[in-house]
């Protein structure tokens, strides 16, 4: 479990190297901290919360869960970061998450817009871009993504889409990764006039280049969690 020094110290220190990429950019950019603790536990979680950090991602809804229901008194945002089952989905609306940053694919709009419809809810969703375009990796095609974003825009009401998330290149070239964090910002800044709100790329090892690239939204997990 994470001391209350620790948490200050690994806070303090994240929102240091983030005041110094996101300065470098430009004093009107903004960045969110999601501080993903899916290795972590719920007293981790409430021990960040302590010296504040409000929002946490976790990638299975059964963790999302559990955390949300065992931090049920503390005013948290959780986000859903991981890859969504069709057979989760109801689990997951039931959790009124306040941000889904795996939307990736039509398909999974469709299906998670009918089961919204039927519960009367509306979720506020990324659309998950596979920029570096890596087999491994879920996502829609940069070709094909500002199609895709307005054909769930115009066709499931019940999807709010806030913006466009990204993982970045899987790879040891700095260019590289680079080059997947600038062709996701060149999609999001088409999606602008759209009500593209948020750009979700950056993690523990790279968030420092996505900010430069023009992220708003890092994603870290062992930076924020570790003893």
């Amino acid at each position: 479990m994470i001391t209350k020094e620790q948490a200050t110290k690994n806070l303090d220190t994240l929102i240091t190297k983030v005041e110094a990429a996101r300065l470098r950019v430009s004093e009107h950019h903004i960045v969110k901290i999601i501080g993903i603790s899916k290795y972590s536990t719920s007293q981790d979680v409430a021990a960040l919360y302590e010296v504040g950090q409000r929002a946490f991602g976790e990638n299975k809804v059964q963790d999302l869960k559990e955390k949300s229901s065992d931090l049920n008194d503390l005013p948290l945002e959780w986000h859903f970061v991981g890859r969504l089952q069709k057979n989760k989905i109801n689990n997951l609306i039931d959790l009124n998450p306040m941000l889904m940053h795996s939307l990736d694919s039509l398909e999974l709009a469709q299906e998670l817009n009918s089961k919204l419809e039927a519960k009367n809810k509306t979720m506020a969703c990324l659309l998950q871009i596979n920029s570096a375009k890596e087999d491994s990796k879920a996502g829609v095609m940069p070709e094909v993504a500002l199609q895709t974003y307005k054909t769930i825009l115009e066709n499931y009401p019940n999807i709010k889409l806030k913006g466009v998330m990204s993982i970045g290149a899987h790879s040891e070239d700095r260019n590289e990764i680079k080059a997947s964090f600038e062709t996701t910002k060149k999609i999001y800044d088409e999606l602008k006039p759209l009500g593209a709100k948020y750009c979700s790329m950056g993690m523990s090892g790279d968030f420092e280049l996505a900010i430069a690239c023009g992220s708003n939204m890092i994603r870290v997990g062992s930076s924020l969690f570790k003893n």
